[in-house]
């Protein structure tokens, strides 16, 4: 887990958020061991902006990978934060219901959850696809 947070807190490092100041680094450990990062980029047109979790997934799917085994969010304060409801089905998207989530803040490990502990009775690609 150690890799996942250097990447996640270097990654929230360089997030941009003039507008809340509340800085997100996310990332992602895909099926081959390949670490994928994110932070949050705020938009002045306030719903345009995204997730850090959000921009993990995208370098995750831009590298050609489609399975996350591991997530870690890290966010500023001393409060666990967690992914918001669209990053837990974005993740839920390339995840199982058991795929961990390591929730930490700038002093390490808070917390670490399952994705269908955060996301129960989720919708999930399984729903959608021809049988």
């Amino acid at each position: 887990m150690d890799d996942l947070l250097q990447v996640a807190r270097r990654a929230m490092l360089h997030a941009h958020a003039p507008y809340s100041k509340f800085h997100v680094g996310a990332a992602l450990r895909a099926e081959d061991g390949s670490i994928h990062g994110g932070c949050n980029v705020e938009n002045a047109a306030y719903p345009q902006g995204t997730c850090a979790e959000a921009g993990a997934i995208a370098a995750l799917v831009a590298s050609g990978r489609k399975r996350i085994l591991e997530c870690l969010v890290i966010g500023p304060g001393p409060e666990t934060i967690t992914p918001c409801g669209g990053c837990r089905q974005k993740l839920r998207e390339f995840a199982a219901d058991d795929t961990p989530i390591h929730l930490c803040g700038p002093d390490g490990l808070h917390r670490t959850m399952t994705l269908g502990q955060l996301l129960p009775l989720s919708f999930g690609p399984h729903h959608v696809s021809p049988a």
